[in-house]
């Protein structure tokens, strides 16, 4: 957005910020994926009409947790339209899952009633 690397530090509550690029308005809301924050997360969904969520490519522990609550959203109402955008974050990491291994990980070959699709990628250079 600014053109240049931010470091950043884990969201607590959310955060919202419009976009526009190329006359395409972006209205985005980053939500904090805390434990406790995640019982909130439903009154974002109201008029969502995309999910991206970006996956931690070295963090193999907590991808069981991504893949639970990645379902619990895909489930609810408000979302039934939504498609989905994943996003294989820190794939400049020695070690990381590519994106095809994350993708049978959460196996995302069954969802059938949203579009999908998962991106390699590193934020730090913007490739992907």
């Amino acid at each position: 957005l600014m053109n240049e690397v931010v470091h950043t530090s884990p969201t607590i509550g959310s955060n919202v910020e419009e976009i526009v690029v190329k006359n395409t308005h972006f209205l985005m809301w980053d939500i904090g994926g805390q434990e406790s924050l995640r019982s909130s997360w439903n009154t974002y969904y109201s008029n969502t009409e995309f999910i991206i969520l970006v996956v931690d490519s070295i963090d193999r522990e907590r991808l069981s947790i991504t893949k639970e609550e990645l379902y619990r959203m895909l489930a609810h109402e408000d979302l039934r339209k939504a498609a989905v955008l994943i996003f294989a974050n820190k794939q400049d990491m020695k070690g990381c899952m590519t994106a095809a291994e994350i993708s049978t990980y959460l196996t995302l070959s069954s969802i059938k009633d949203h579009p999908w699709h998962i991106q390699s990628c590193c934020a730090l250079t913007g490739e992907g």
